[in-house]
């Protein structure tokens, strides 16, 4: 089975989680291509597709939304889940996150199976506001391997038994 991961990273901390994603899935002997979600250009190869993205007051970043609703149609009919990153502190290893709202609708729009919210990643001399003003009191690295490991595991058991449907 051969999955697309495909993420939108601002700042390298949601390309890093895919990553992580990435390699679970090879590690459990799947195909996985890791590409920038602005650089897919079609789905059709792809037996499951992960989406990632960071969020930003609340939202996700326009190349994962734009990623989804331009390829919405062939999402409904393969396995799709999606993740998100953000909380700057260790809640999202310690509870479930629910999406929010635009991720819902996004999930809704292409029947996605699943969705998690991992910690997220903010460097002490992040640029741009407002992410330097929050740099000064929320910096630093909240994402962990064993909760995308977690993750992932749900997912291959999920795939295991999943066929295409394209």
């Amino acid at each position: 089975m051969k999955v697309l991961v495909t993420y939108g990273s601002q700042r390298g901390g949601t390309q890093g989680l895919a990553r992580m994603v990435a390699e679970g899935l090879h590690d459990q002997g799947f195909g996985v291509d890791l590409v920038a979600a602005k650089d897919v250009r079609s789905v059709d190869d792809y037996d499951a597709v992960i989406v990632g993205r960071a969020l930003y007051a609340y939202r996700w970043h326009k190349d994962a939304r734009r990623f989804v609703r331009r390829h919405a149609k062939a999402l409904r009919q393969r396995p799709t889940y999606l993740f998100s990153s953000g909380p700057l502190d260790d809640s999202a290893s310690t509870k479930e996150i629910e999406p929010v709202k635009g991720v819902r609708a996004l999930m809704r729009a292409i029947d996605a199976r699943g969705h998690a919210t991992f910690g997220g990643r903010l460097e002490a001399d992040a640029k741009g506001f407002p992410a330097s003003a929050m740099a000064k009191t929320s910096s630093g690295d909240w994402r962990r391997s064993d909760d995308v490991n977690k993750w992932v595991a749900s997912i291959v058991t999920q795939l295991r038994g999943a066929t295409k449907v394209v």
